[in-house]
């Protein structure tokens, strides 16, 4: 640990650098899981799997573990603050993707890999919380559409990253990398941020806090909607990922093209995300993403349709996926910042809670997706149009069937609300 004083608990970083940092902290799980893409035909080959579609085991049963370990740092972060779970999850990080560049075998590998999900679970738990204790409401949509905007560069560029590894070096060093970006962003982190859970905010650490904690975030009808219809759509996102090495590279013939295929369609997400953080203070998060939804349907129905048809292009799957992850862009922030908003006093347990549904039920519906996988874009096709419609429903639920509203003005001081009160 270097010896170096933590922030005073009244510093602040500057807005600017807060987003970026969040966003860096939630960018090294997606480095973790895109940066693997280029390699994954030669780690399985190197650590003697034959079977295809066992490759893909080297991302999901990422995502998988990533869901499960969700679970716990929020009521940990609620209790002792978010600065100490943040670093042990930046710790853990580190030393496994070095513990991963030393694998022989590929059981190893996943137990590794697994391992390393859940110990570092953080990393995509916290940020959410961090930014619930500074904003709130459609402010809070915002930022996270912002910290989304610089996030998205990771995934964009995390291919090309493997990519140019695997041009002058072995695999391994794809997670010797991941290392030396994880000791950067701790040192950053520990530099930089401060606490900022509310001292009067701190919730008992007893099994019977935290269970009626999750509890309470679990039985939120208003919430809830939206984190497992969050989920549905990120499971076709995740097929998409857990496929996309053997559909774009592969059935479609991208061959080494595919890296900036995948960047350009990532940075589609990117630029979603940034025009997101611009109108959402305007319209609302409801209103905007329920747009997206609604158009989401009608695009996923499109791609089944040309999925079915005889001669599918490489061109015709890029162009409407990209439009796809796009619409993807007003979705997720917007979802998770209307999931999030009901629960100021228990933030890091709702955020905690909120994303063990989103990655458990995602990262297996994923799985599933991708082991589908027939050689064709048929089943990709279809998750993304059973999840929108699946969506839809839930949304409907927890608005108590009224889309479109707006329940906070422009300019409106919004009251931090009381978390037992939907």
């Amino acid at each position: 640990m270097p010896a170096v004083n933590p922030p005073a608990p009244g510093a602040r970083l500057g807005e600017r650098e807060f987003v970026a940092l969040m966003a860096m902290i939630m960018a090294l799980q997606a480095l973790c899981i895109d940066s693997m893409l280029p390699a994954l035909g030669i780690m399985a080959e190197d650590l003697g799997v034959r079977d295809p579609n066992q490759r893909q085991l080297i991302v999901g049963v990422y995502l998988i573990a990533a869901g499960i370990g969700a679970l716990f740092p929020g009521a940990l972060a609620d209790r002792f603050g978010r600065r100490p779970v943040l670093f042990v999850s930046l710790a853990a990080y580190v030393a496994l993707s070095l513990a991963c560049a030393l694998v022989s075998d590929f059981t190893t590998m996943l137990v590794l890999r697994a391992l390393q999900a859940v110990t570092s679970a953080g990393l995509s738990v916290l940020p959410n919380a961090i930014i619930r204790d500074r904003f709130s409401g459609d402010r809070m949509a915002r930022a996270q559409s912002t910290v989304a905007v610089i996030f998205m560069i990771v995934p964009m560029a995390a291919p090309s990253f493997g990519q140019a590894v695997l041009a002058v070096a072995s695999w391994r060093w794809i997670f010797g990398g991941m290392a030396l970006l994880g000791l950067a962003v701790w040192l950053w982190a520990w530099i930089r941020l401060p606490e900022t859970l509310d001292p009067d905010n701190r919730q008992s650490i007893a099994p019977r806090a935290i269970a009626r904690n999750m509890l309470m975030a679990a039985s939120n009808r208003a919430a809830m909607g939206y984190v497992i219809g969050a989920s549905l759509l990120v499971a076709g996102l995740f097929g998409y990922i857990n496929s996309a090495q053997q559909l774009v590279a592969e059935h479609f013939g991208a061959g080494s093209s595919f890296p900036l295929i995948f960047a350009l369609m990532a940075g589609g997400m990117a630029v979603a995300n940034f025009s997101n953080a611009r109108i959402v203070e305007r319209f609302g998060a409801r209103r905007v993403s329920h747009t997206a939804l609604l158009v989401f349907i009608l695009v996923s129905a499109l791609q089944v349709w040309l999925s079915h048809q005889a001669q599918q292009t490489l061109w015709s799957f890029v162009l409407v996926m990209g439009l796809n992850m796009c619409l993807m862009g007003f979705l997720g922030a917007n979802f998770g910042s209307i999931a999030l908003q009901p629960f100021a006093r228990i933030a890091g347990a709702a955020s905690s809670f909120q994303m063990f549904v989103r990655m458990a039920l995602a990262a297996s519906l994923g799985a599933l997706i991708g082991q589908a996988y027939d050689g064709t874009a048929r089943p990709l096709a279809w998750s993304l149009l059973a999840g929108g419609m699946a969506a839809l429903c839930l949304v409907l639920y927890s608005e108590e069937g009224r889309l479109f509203r707006r329940l906070t003005p422009p300019g409106a001081v919004r009251p931090v609300p009381n978390p037992d009160v939907r």
